[in-house]
């Protein structure tokens, strides 16, 4: 019934698209945190880029993630008519076609890889293009509806881009850029299967296998509990590398002891109503925490080099 409402759904509305439309189809609220955390990539890599060419940079990062979003509402349009949190996107709501949306976002991951080879490196260029790919192709087309690991290896497509912003830069990858995608790779799935445990009856209505609906309720949270503490533990990387100082050491260890103390909340959650509250708990929390630990990055640098200049 979804796949016949979605094909036909322009005949339904009669409804043109607006700009508006467009601007949704690129998940500008996922787009906003891609950016910030390839922003802190590039201005910690080491070396000097053109301002102009950095903004380019940024503005690239931002034109591949809006392509993978409209990519994965066109594949997705059967499932996102059917989840209630998803039911209002342009191609469920009949606002854009399915061809217009691959159309639209196929442009906008030849362009935004294309500029960033000719703004920077080909290298940064490479693995940007590897990172569409990646999010359309291995999560959005192979791995959602086959696996309850679904977030787990997906999660990567999430993790690159501060990679991106480092490799603009310094044409390479290092062992600073590694941390920092490991960062967001360890914080994926914790925060995602939050989201599942209070959404769990949408996901099963879509055929989608996240994990409280393949494993249960119980075993989720205990892998959450799990993933949580390894990322506060990978989250002090950068301390113990030398990447980052004591302004950032104290951040983290701050957020990364509060997430283990929401994920253990959740943990010990009784069923039904309380153990949802939790979840969305956990879930809102982990929101600020990545962008907390990247600001906690850049903080660090900059108090660092000011402290630097005055010695």
């Amino acid at each position: 019934m979804a796949l016949t409402y979605i094909e036909d759904s322009s005949a339904l509305t009669g409804r043109q698209a607006r700009v508006e439309d467009y601007l949704a189809l690129l998940k500008p609220r996922v787009m906003s945190l891609v950016v910030f955390t390839a922003f802190v990539g590039l201005v910690l890599a080491p070396g000097n880029l053109n301002p102009v060419l950095a903004v380019i940079a940024v503005f690239c990062v931002a034109v591949a993630a809006g392509a993978s979003g409209a990519l994965n509402m066109w594949f997705d349009a059967d499932i996102d008519a059917i989840m209630s949190r998803t039911a209002n996107r342009p191609i469920p709501r009949g606002r854009v076609s399915r061809e217009e949306a691959l159309a639209f976002g196929l442009f906008l991951a030849v362009a935004s890889v294309a500029l960033m080879g000719l703004a920077t490196n080909w290298a940064a260029a490479a693995l940007l293009a590897f990172t569409i790919f990646f999010y359309v192709v291995i999560y959005t087309m192979w791995l959602k509806r086959s696996t309850p690991q679904n977030i787990v290896i997906g999660g990567a497509a999430g993790a690159f881009p501060p990679m991106v912003g480092w490799a603009a830069v310094t044409g390479t990858v290092s062992l600073e850029s590694v941390i920092m995608f490991a960062i967001i790779f360890l914080w994926t799935p914790p925060h995602f299967w939050a989201l599942a445990l209070y959404k769990q009856g949408d996901y099963g209505a879509a055929g989608v296998p996240m994990m409280p609906n393949v494993v249960g309720e119980s075993s989720t949270r205990n892998q959450i509990m799990a993933y949580s503490v390894i990322l506060a533990v990978i989250a002090m990387a950068p301390l113990a590398t030398g990447f980052a100082g004591p302004i950032y050491g104290i951040v983290a260890g701050g957020t990364g002891l509060a997430f283990v103390w929401y994920a253990l909340r959740l943990r010990q959650a009784s069923d039904g109503a309380e153990m949802r509250r939790r979840a969305r708990a956990l879930f809102r929390y982990s929101l600020s925490y990545l962008f907390v630990v990247f600001m906690a990055l850049l903080v660090d640098r900059v108090a660092t080099q000011m402290l630097g200049g005055m010695l």
